[in-house]
C-alpha cells in the first residue's frame, strides 16, 4: 500500500486498515472483489458523511470540506 521505504506512510495505510476491518467491521470474507470493493466504499462514504470528529470540532469530514470550498 506503500511505495518503497517510506515508513511513515506504512503507519497511516496500517492506521487506514485498522480503521477499515475494527470500527466498520470489514474483516470478514467476502464473496468476490466486486462486493469487497462496494462495501469498503460505503463505509468510507458513511464515515465522511455522518462521523463526527473530535479533531474537526464535532464535524463531519464532508461538513469541513463543505465549509472550506
Amino acid at each position: 500500500m506503500t511505495e518503497e521505504n517510506h515508513c511513515y506512510e506504512y503507519v497511516m495505510a496500517a492506521g487506514v486498515n485498522g480503521i477499515l476491518k475494527d470500527e466498520f467491521h470489514l474483516d470478514q470474507t467476502f464473496a468476490n472483489t466486486a462486493c469487497e470493493k462496494r462495501a469498503t466504499k460505503n463505509k468510507i462514504n458513511l464515515n465522511n458523511e455522518t462521523k463526527i470528529h473530535l479533531s474537526l470540532d464535532y464535524r463531519s469530514p464532508n461538513m469541513v470540506y463543505k465549509l472550506s470550498v
